[in-house]
């Protein structure tokens, strides 16, 4: 019997022996599998904020690129209202030289009503003419055809104007013509 005791004390301590190692292996590898639970949430987590901060910057962008496009066309289409009848209003001055040579020429009631209307119709469409009569030259506004010697007094300033020039609102659209007293 106390053989038998001894062979079951063995298989006893020899089971106990095994079990505290499952239990110490049990153990450890529950910790690793923790840690590695507990970093995955975090990397995953990073990989997230990772992502959120590139689609937020990618949005910004995109909205700071169509404010961008907004203004631009916006801007364009200002301008092009601005100046959109300015071919047309170019193509109308030679109407205007033309009354104005008619009215010289003959001095018809008839004539001089339609151009004081054609006249109202280009003021009301911010079309005006230069002004030459006794300013000084500027080449923003003149076009120098010719110079003449007219003394000190007259020196720099347009002496006479062989064509109107005309603008629309601040855009010159017809240089005026002039000549210059040297």
């Amino acid at each position: 019997m106390k053989q038998e005791e001894k062979i079951h004390n063995d298989e006893m301590s020899a089971s106990e022996v095994l079990n505290d190692d499952a239990t110490l292996n049990d153990a450890a590898q529950p910790e690793e599998e923790q840690t590695q639970e507990e970093q995955a949430p975090v990397d995953e987590t990073e990989a997230l904020k990772e992502r959120i901060a590139e689609l937020e910057d990618k949005n910004l962008r995109m909205m700071a690129e169509f404010d961008n496009y907004r203004r631009r066309t916006n801007k364009e289409k200002l301008e092009l209202m601005a100046t959109a009848g300015e071919r047309i209003f170019t193509e109308m001055l030679p109407l205007v030289d033309d009354f104005e040579r008619a009215l010289a020429a003959i001095d018809d009631e008839g004539v001089r009503i339609i151009y004081n209307k054609f006249l109202a119709f280009l003021d009301k469409n911010d079309v005006h003419a230069i002004e030459t009569e006794g300013v000084d030259f500027n080449t923003d506004e003149h076009e120098a055809v010719t110079t003449f010697a007219a003394g000190e007094d007259k020196k720099g300033k347009v002496i006479d104007c062989t064509q109107k020039g005309y603008k629309l609102g601040e855009k010159v659209i017809r240089f005026a013509k002039v000549v210059v007293g040297e």
